[in-house]
């Protein structure tokens, strides 16, 4: 199974010109990318994970509805992007869990950063997917943590995606600049080696960035926008060709439960 996850949040990222914009700018950039993906989800047929933080979910609503109205599963990123304290696990999931009538079970740390197992598992989560297994310098260096999903007590750790062996990223980065066909060939291998896949996005990838008035980095803005639609629903038709099922990341401990079996 295939589990594409998005991380919904205000456009704050550790750009220098993102922190430049206003609120309302970076919700806009978000909110514009957010249905693009919805909309490219919705052409395929195909269910997702959206990691939203609460404080775009107060601000658009409607797409949080959206979301659970077309079948997707809602989770948490925490409250803000920019800003965390322990607080927040239980009141972003109290947040999103009004906003959706739905039982939010699942967390990812902004930037993939490190959050307690205690501290998830009090704040009501069941799982957590913010650890990226692999070593990228000055960001990560996770080579030697399990690639595969795992149990820390009662949570389940749901790794991203990396390919077998050297664990190069399969990552939002990586379908903006590796070669499609090799992007596809690394993906193929680690759902072989695996069984299932867990890749992430933004949905500010999915704006044209070169013409943004944004001053971000080449590797960052290389196949955004209609490119990026094209790269992912070019992935997903490959991979539904292959009889591949999409699925949400509240499912994949079901998938782990029964590869153990």
């Amino acid at each position: 199974m295939i589990f594409l996850s998005f991380d919904i949040e205000e456009f704050d990222n550790p750009f220098p010109c993102s922190q430049l914009l206003t609120f309302d700018r970076q919700m806009e950039i978000s909110m514009v990318g957010t249905e693009r993906i919805l909309d490219l989800l919705a052409g395929q047929n195909v269910v997702a994970t959206f990691f939203c933080t609460a404080n775009f979910a107060e601000h658009a609503p409607h797409l949080i509805s959206r979301m659970v109205a077309e079948g997707h599963e809602v989770a948490s990123h925490g409250y803000y992007h920019n800003r965390f304290e322990p607080a927040h696990l239980k009141q972003s999931r109290e947040v999103l869990e009004r906003l959706t009538g739905c039982r939010v079970t699942g967390f990812r740390m902004p930037n993939m950063g490190k959050i307690s197992v205690d501290e998830l598992i009090s704040a009501g989560y069941s799982y957590n997917s913010s650890l990226h297994p692999t070593y990228l310098p000055g960001k990560y260096n996770n080579f030697t943590k399990p690639r595969r999903i795992f149990q820390e007590g009662a949570l389940y750790q749901i790794p991203a995606s990396v390919s077998p062996v050297v664990r190069l990223p399969l990552f939002w980065l990586a379908l903006h600049n590796y070669p499609l066909s090799i992007y596809k060939m690394l993906a193929q291998a680690s759902l072989k080696k695996d069984g299932y896949l867990n890749l992430y996005f933004h949905p500010w990838e999915f704006i044209d960035l070169n013409n943004a008035g944004l001053d971000l980095p080449l590797y960052v803005k290389r196949n955004s926008g209609d490119a990026m639609v094209d790269r992912l629903t070019s992935f997903i038709a490959c991979f539904k060709a292959k009889n591949e099922q999409f699925g949400r990341l509240n499912e994949c401990a079901e998938v782990f439960l029964n590869a153990k079996s």
